[in-house]
């Protein structure tokens, strides 16, 4: 067989066994991504494997660059990408997408036992201590903002003051009479 054939055929069993799993994407025909863990998990992270022409002759390109996977740091991300190396070196000249993918889910934690979040923002203290801003920065309330067309509107309708003046919310009687049909009644 050649590499074509078996790309095709791993393909077509790739979307055999991933049809419907959420987890799962196909961004193109030789590009896949699995997200490893659940959402809401702080150790779960996006698998993105990408067959050049010779695969499976060749290994697959593995990478862990997509958004999601911005909170772990770089010595996880080195690491797991040394250890999927060793089974793609294991499974050279098989079909390894689905071999990769499960292999990193049953070694997930493993994989993410020392991951600690990036922290994106720090405060030095006058200690020099680093603590988050996320702890320091007390939420602010937001004022709503009007637009000029709402404050020109308001003040036109107020007085020096800034009073509504008397009447403002009245009805004029003759437009609403026009419109409901108060006219004389036909008897």
């Amino acid at each position: 067989m050649t590499a074509n054939e078996d790309q095709e055929m791993e393909l077509e069993a790739l979307r055999s066994i991933y049809e419907g799993d959420e987890c799962f994407k196909e961004l193109s025909p030789v590009s896949f991504q699995l997200r490893i863990g659940d959402l809401e998990d702080s150790k779960a992270f996006i698998l993105d494997i990408t067959w050049p022409e010779a695969y499976p002759v060749t290994g697959p390109q593995i990478s862990l660059d997509g958004f999601f996977n911005n909170r772990i740091i770089p010595e996880i991300k080195q690491l797991i990408l040394s250890k999927l190396a060793e089974q793609v070196e294991a499974n050279l000249g098989d079909a390894m997408t689905y071999t990769l993918f499960e292999w990193a889910k049953e070694n997930q934690e493993a994989l993410m036992e020392n991951h600690r979040p990036v922290v994106t923002a720090v405060t030095l203290t006058s200690s020099g201590e680093a603590i988050p801003n996320a702890v320091t920065a007390k939420k602010k309330e937001r004022k709503e903002q009007l637009t000029k067309a709402q404050k020109r509107r308001i003040i036109s309708r107020t007085d020096n003051k800034g009073e509504l003046p008397r009447g403002w919310n009245w009805i004029d009687v003759i437009k609403q009479l026009s419109k409901t049909g108060g006219g004389k009644d036909d008897d």
